[in-house]
């Protein structure tokens, strides 16, 4: 008999196939790595542009860390606080910039705080001058739209950690606000609020397609858009593999420190009880709160508004390249969904029956590595053999799934990590193994999961606008890239119809997976 679950796990569940596809991806990436190093022009050093790109890279990340995370805290805080008609689904609209393809919110922004946006339109009629969106100001404004959402959650689940039983009692005392904030919620943020800083930080430093359409001038230029700008109008693949290597460093340092600073959130013991928050029940606290909640909800609803309103519109005067695109970025969604399941379900078996598992360390090479820095890796690869863009869109999938799979393992380790310990002994009791031990167990228990991994990575595979920017060619766009040449282009109607339809794409694929996934899905 087996001495353990764990021991267990490790002959049930085929270790092979998961250290198989733990290796492969491993492989990828550092033949990337291995080829942009052998490429880098490491004596020529980076030239007066490549460290103005530096330096604002780290300016605005660090802008947008911070803004993005000051401004979830009161949100956080007043959601924390109120029960509300509509405060779940509120809660849930928080997830949505993540599968929101960016380049809808970048055209969302801009009809917002455009030259010719609501904003401008509101200036003007009062007498007063225009602002622009363009450059620093509106690269940050676009991270903290996606990244102050992500942050609210973060320190929200810090909220809910907080045992009940410690509310309880400072209403007992009859505490004031302020000193609740002092004694209770400050320790908190004191431990979640420097892993928010730094995973948004890292967010920032990869950020692709907010630079190449509100930035990209002189002194708004990444280090992403840097390499895109070396790779597709110079050519000069030594530059672009010198600055991929400075972005693998920066944002692996970042990741680093991300991974060691992210707490557990387990504040102190607690019966998992949902009380009611007796202090700032009225006042000016109760008024702060309302005003705060409403205008998170504006920040996040009027520019999709103006999305799905302009779209509208748009619908009538999208070129007929559109609908090509649209049907290549379906199936970009499909291939992805389908490599990264057969990657992630026995990665994620392998891990699960183990005592320490390797998500950090996979999860870390999701961080460091850009998609830029693999696409010019993967470039210099295949150059000298094939022409690169004619594996356009299979790179564009294989990337997609490399980004994708870290946040896939965390959504499937730890409920297949709890049956294999529920049922791995009775399991190979009855010599239920291998495929069957799948078909039996795994997969019906984590049918929601699976469909959740699924619909998160068609959504980030439908709105990605990243290696295809490198690889593509009139033949082979997919439809963020479509959209970004119709805005180009001034075409920004046209652009808007085909944002609403790669908006209704992505939210449509990710709940036709997550539906199907949770539908009769067993508890």
């Amino acid at each position: 008999m087996a001495q353990s679950a764990v021991a267990i796990t490790q002959t049930s569940i085929s270790s092979k196939t998961g250290i198989s596809a733990a290796l492969l991806v491993l492989a990828l990436i550092l033949l990337a790595l291995g080829a942009v190093l052998s490429r880098a022009e490491l004596d020529a050093g980076l030239g007066p542009s490549d460290w103005s790109a530096v330096r604002f890279t780290i300016l605005q990340a660090a802008c947008s860390s911070l803004l993005s995370v000051l401004l979830a805290v009161p949100v956080a805080r007043a959601l924390a606080r109120r029960r509300f008609i509509g405060r779940g689904a509120l809660v849930t609209l928080l997830g949505a910039p993540f599968i929101l393809p960016v380049i809808v919110a970048v055209l969302g922004l801009l009809a917002v705080f455009g030259r010719n946006g609501w904003v401008n339109g509101g200036l003007e009629a009062l007498g007063l001058s225009s602002v622009s969106i363009y450059g620093f100001h509106g690269v940050v404004l676009a991270h903290v739209f996606f990244n102050m959402p992500l942050a609210t959650r973060l320190l929200l689940q810090g909220w809910q950690g907080v045992p009940a039983e410690r509310f309880r009692v400072v209403a007992q005392l009859r505490l004031t606000p302020r000193a609740v904030f002092r004694g209770v919620e400050l320790p908190m943020l004191r431990q979640v609020v420097p892993g928010a800083l730094a995973l948004v930080f890292v967010i920032c430093l990869t950020s692709f397609a907010v630079a190449l359409t509100l930035g990209g001038g002189p002194r708004a230029t990444t280090i992403e858009l840097a390499i895109y700008q070396a790779f597709r109008f110079d050519f000069d693949l030594g530059r672009a593999a010198l600055l991929s290597l400075v972005q693998l460093v920066l944002a692996g340092s970042m990741a680093v420190v991300a991974l060691w600073l992210v707490p557990a959130l387990g504040i102190g013991g607690g019966l998992d009880r949902m009380m009611p928050r007796w202090d700032a029940r009225g006042g000016i606290q109760r008024t702060v709160d309302v005003v705060v909640i409403v205008l998170a909800a504006m920040f996040l609803l009027v520019p999709l508004a103006a999305v799905i309103w302009r779209g509208l519109n748009g619908l009538s005067q999208m070129p007929t390249e559109v609908y090509a695109a649209a049907g290549t970025s379906i199936w970009v969604a499909l291939a992805s969904i389908v490599v990264l399941l057969l990657l992630a379900l026995p990665m994620a078996g392998w891990i699960a029956g183990r005592k320490s598992g390797g998500i950090e360390a996979i999860g870390l090479l999701g961080l460091s590595a850009s998609p830029l820095m693999i696409g010019t890796g993967w470039f210099i690869v295949i150059n000298p053999y094939a022409n690169p863009f004619d594996f356009a869109l299979v790179v564009t999938v294989a990337v997609n799934v490399m980004m994708a799979l870290p946040f896939a393992l965390r959504i499937l380790v730890p409920p297949m990590r709890d049956a294999v310990a529920q049922y791995g002994r009775l399991s190979a009791m009855l010599g239920v193994r291998g495929w069957r031990l799948w078909r039996v167990l795994l997969i019906p228990r984590l049918r929601a999961q699976i469909g959740f991994a699924a619909g998160l990575t068609g959504a980030l595979s439908m709105g990605d606008l990243g290696v295809i920017a490198l690889f593509a060619d009139p033949d082979r766009v997919t439809l963020p890239l479509q959209m970004e040449r119709l805005m180009g282009a001034y075409r920004m109607d046209a652009a808007a119809g085909a944002a609403l339809v790669l908006l209704a794409l992505s939210l449509g694929i990710f709940w036709i997976c997550d539906k199907g996934g949770r539908w009769r899905a067993e508890a």
